[in-house]
């Protein structure tokens, strides 16, 4: 690995290998598939990376033909993963997903992967200190206690050293049950300085459906909350109360995987970049809209460039 560079923004979970059939047929009757990958923590990082802020990410990976690639994808989109290993202890994990009559299904196989076999151990509390946020999510809690167990590591240590906490909640109830999730996502929720859950997962997690109960929940927590899911729009639940920010309208959706990792990235760069919290959210949901408009996880993540110019209304020249 390359020797460690500072960051400023620091995640880490599971990254599996991403095959899609190439047709509309479904894996079922498909023959030929393409090769990707995705995991919410790589996706954020890859687009903080991309809006121009230092990034790391770390995680284990099988030391096989996916692992590898998987690695160097990450790299290569300038992300730091020094602290990332690859093992023959597991394999990397792996998903199917087709989208068949305009339903998209996951199939996933990782149970026993390396990643799952993440532990406190792996946690380097130096790396973390050094960074500005540390940027968890529920999946990585989901996949195994001792993964679990690295995120209370790394909460312990961004805490002790004054690093502000980033937890997206990502409920994924395929992984866990809502009741063992509410035991862990909710204690984590009251330890972070930014929240950024949906509001469908906190329908579930706070067991209502009623917005103002919801809203006396979130004021609760020392956390600047920040709900995404609203009827067209985003709320910002802070000290000032709550501010309802319109959504940036995708001029077409071709896949929506990924768009809450590209979001939660928009809002955590432009708090990096000096924005205010509204702002933040701002940018997070345009980076959202655009995410949306490519095929994958994380390849139709914009750069700064792209932006800028979509806030200038420069024109898309081809040479």
């Amino acid at each position: 690995m390359s020797g460690t560079q500072h960051v400023e923004v620091v995640t880490f979970g599971e990254s599996m290998a991403l095959m899609t059939p190439v047709n509309t047929k479904g894996i079922e009757y498909s023959g030929e598939f393409t090769k990707s990958f995705g995991g919410a923590e790589s996706n954020f990082a890859i687009a903080v990376s991309r809006l121009g802020h230092r990034s790391g990410w770390f995680g284990r990976l099988g030391k096989d033909p996916l692992g590898r690639s998987i690695l160097k994808a990450i790299r290569g989109e300038g992300v730091d993963v020094a602290k990332a290993e690859l093992t023959d202890e597991a394999a990397t994990g792996f998903m199917l997903r087709e989208t068949v009559a305009g339903q998209t299904s996951v199939y996933y196989y990782r149970r026993g992967s390396a990643a799952s076999q993440m532990g406190p151990e792996h946690i380097d509390e130096a790396y973390i200190k050094q960074a500005h946020i540390l940027h968890i999510t529920g999946i990585t809690c989901a996949i195994s206690e001792t993964a679990r167990g690295a995120v209370y590591e790394a909460v312990r240590a961004a805490r002790k050293h004054g690093v502000k906490i980033s937890f997206d909640p990502n409920l994924r109830l395929k992984l866990w049950s809502l009741r063992e999730a509410r035991k862990v996502l909710l204690p984590l929720a009251e330890q972070a300085d930014y929240f950024l859950p949906g509001l469908d997962e906190l329908k579930l997690l706070y067991e209502t459906d009623d917005a103002a109960e919801i809203v006396s929940r979130l004021k609760e927590l020392q956390a600047v909350s920040i709900v995404k899911g609203g009827n067209n729009e985003t709320l910002l639940v802070d000290k000032d109360g709550v501010t309802a920010i319109p959504y940036v309208k995708a001029e077409r959706v071709v896949d929506p995987v990924g768009a809450g990792d590209a979001f939660c990235a928009g809002f955590i760069a432009g708090l990096l970049k000096g924005y205010s919290h509204a702002e933040a959210v701002h940018l997070g949901n345009l980076i959202g809209a655009l995410a949306v408009q490519a095929e994958g996880d994380w390849e139709g993540l914009p750069t700064w460039e792209r932006v800028q110019a979509i806030w200038n209304n420069d024109a898309h020249i081809e040479r």
